[in-house]
C-alpha cells in the first residue's frame, strides 16, 4: 500500500474510555485486602520483635539462676503440646511457610479453609516463633494475607471464584510486603514464584495491596527499612572477579540447603517416638542450650543479621572467623531441625540470616587478605544475603529486590546482580530446582 494513502488511527481511537479499564473496579478491593492484611501482619511481627529481644534478658537470667530453668523446660513442653493440639486440626495447610499450599489453591489442587487457617496460623505461629526457633515470620504473614485475600472475597465482595484467587493474591504480595516493609518486592515475589505471569489485572491490583500493607507497617514500625545497613561506599571494581569465586560458592552452598530441605520429612518419618504434629518439642528443646551460650543467635528476625553486621572487626581475625562459622554450623542445621518438624514457619529469614553469615565469613577473609577494606565489609553481607537468597528459592529478582527494600540503598545493586547470577547459575548446574515452593508443593501433592 503506497504510505500516502495508509490510514492512521487517532488518539480517540486507540485509547479507552476514561474509567473504563477492565481491571479498575478490583483496586478499591486489593486497597482493603492491603489495609486488612498490613494491620495484621503487623501485630504478628510486633509480638514476634519484642519477644525475641525479651530472650536476650530471659536467658541470661536462666544463666544466673539455673533453678528456673526447670519450670522453663516445662513451659516449652506446653507450648509444643499447645502447637501440636492447634495443628493437628490442617496439617496439610497449617505446617510450613503456606507458600506451596497456596501454589496448589492456585493450581486448583488444593482448597482452603480461610478462616481456621488464618487464626491457628497466626497463633500456631507465634508460639513456635516466638521461644526462638530458626523460622521466619514471612511464611505465615504471606499464608495469613492469602486467607484475608480469600475470605474478602467470599464474605465482603462475593467474588467469583477467578476473582477470589486475585484476591487471595493480593494478600500474598501484601503479606510479604508487610513482613518485611517491601511492597516491591512483595509483587514481584507473587509474580516470580507463585503466579509465573505477568498479567496488568495481577500485578497492578497486587501492588496496590502491597502498599497499602506496608502504609499501616509505617504506624508501627515507622519508614525506616526494617534491615539498614549504613552502606557509605561502593565495592571497588577490582574485587568483581573475586566476586565471581565466591558466587561458585554460594551457589553451591545453596544448592547443598535444597539437598537438606527436601530430605527433612524423610529423615523425620525416623523419629517415631511422638505423633508428627508434636515434633515440635524436639527444636524446642534444643534452642534453650544455645540461648544460654548466646540468646542473640537465636530466632530468624533482622536483629541477628544486626548482630552479625556490628561486629568488631578489630579483634584477632581467627578467632573472629571461626566464630562465623560455627554461627553458620548452628544456623544451618538448627533451620534444618526446625523446618523439618512439623511446625508454621517460613524460610525466608533463615536464608537471609545464612547469607549474612557467609558474607561476614567472606567479609573478613577478604578483608585480611587485602582484597576490599574494612569500610566495605557490609557491602559483602548484603550483596551474600541476596546471593544466598536467590540462589536457595530460586527467584534472583526477588532476591535484589528484597535486600535492597530492607537494606535501603541501591549502592551494591551491580554487585549484588554479578553475584545472585553466579550463585543461581552454579546452584542450577548442582541440580537446584529453579522454584523450591513449586517442589515442595509436588512433595507434597506426592505425600497425599
Amino acid at each position: 500500500m503506497d504510505n500516502s494513502q495508509a490510514h492512521y488511527h487517532r488518539a480517540k481511537d486507540v485509547l479507552v474510555k476514561p474509567f473504563s479499564a477492565p481491571f479498575l473496579k478490583y483496586i478499591w478491593a486489593g486497597i482493603v485486602v492491603g489495609l486488612v492484611t498490613g494491620l495484621v501482619v503487623s501485630v504478628f511481627r510486633w509480638i514476634i520483635d519484642q519477644t525475641l529481644r525479651l530472650l536476650t534478658i530471659v536467658y541470661p537470667f536462666l544463666g544466673h539462676h539455673p533453678l528456673w530453668l526447670l519450670p522453663y523446660v516445662l513451659g516449652t513442653i506446653l507450648v509444643s503440646w499447645l502447637i501440636g493440639r492447634l495443628i493437628k486440626a490442617d496439617l496439610t495447610d497449617l505446617v510450613g511457610s503456606g507458600v506451596p499450599q497456596i501454589e496448589a489453591i492456585l493450581c486448583g489442587q488444593h482448597r482452603m479453609n480461610w478462616w481456621t487457617v488464618l487464626w491457628r496460623k497466626f497463633v500456631s505461629g507465634l508460639l513456635t516463633i516466638c521461644p526462638g526457633l530458626f523460622l521466619g515470620r514471612e511464611g505465615p504473614c504471606i499464608q495469613i494475607g492469602a486467607c484475608i485475600g480469600q475470605g474478602l472475597a467470599e464474605k465482603v465482595f462475593k467474588l467469583s471464584k477467578e476473582d477470589e484467587h486475585l484476591l487471595l493474591q493480593c494478600g500474598v504480595a501484601a503479606g510479604l510486603s508487610a513482613a518485611f516493609s517491601a511492597p516491591l518486592a512483595g509483587t514481584v515475589f507473587l509474580l516470580e514464584e507463585v503466579t509465573h505471569r505477568f498479567q496488568a489485572k495481577v500485578w497492578v491490583t497486587a501492588f496496590v495491596a502491597a502498599i497499602a500493607a506496608d502504609a499501616v507497617t509505617f504506624l508501627f514500625f515507622g519508614a525506616k527499612p526494617c534491615l539498614y545497613l549504613p552502606i557509605k561506599m561502593s565495592l571497588p571494581t577490582g574485587t568483581y572477579p573475586w566476586l565471581i569465586v565466591l558466587g561458585v560458592v554460594v551457589g553451591a552452598l545453596a544448592f547443598l540447603f535444597q539437598y537438606f530441605i527436601f530430605n527433612l520429612k524423610w529423615w523425620y518419618r525416623k523419629f517415631t517416638v511422638l505423633p508428627n504434629y508434636y515434633h515440635s518439642i524436639l527444636p524446642l528443646l534444643l534452642v534453650i542450650p544455645v540461648g544460654l551460650w548466646n540468646p542473640h543467635i537465636l530466632g530468624s528476625s533482622h536483629n541477628f543479621i544486626m548482630y552479625v553486621a556490628d561486629t568488631s572487626l578489630h579483634a584477632n581475625w581467627l578467632p573472629l572467623l571461626g566464630m562465623m562459622v560455627l554461627f553458620l554450623v548452628l544456623r544451618f542445621f538448627g533451620t534444618m531441625l526446625a523446618y523439618g518438624a512439623t511446625v508454621p514457619g517460613g524460610i525466608f529469614m533463615p536464608i537471609f540470616v545464612l547469607g549474612s553469615v557467609i558474607g561476614a565469613i567472606a567479609g573478613i577473609i577478604m578483608i585480611h587478605a587485602g582484597i576490599i577494606p574494612a569500610s566495605c565489609y557490609l557491602n559483602i553481607i548484603a550483596i551474600s544475603m541476596a546471593a544466598y537468597f536467590g540462589a536457595a528459592e530460586g527467584v534472583p529478582f526477588s532476591a535484589i529486590l528484597l535486600v535492597t527494600e530492607m537494606v535501603g540503598t541501591i549502592q551494591q545493586v551491580f554487585p549484588m546482580m554479578l553475584l545472585t547470577f553466579v550463585a543461581y547459575y552454579t546452584s542450577m548446574l548442582l541440580g537446584a530446582r529453579p522454584s523450591i515452593y513449586d517442589a515442595l508443593r509436588q512433595q507434597m501433592v506426592f505425600e497425599n
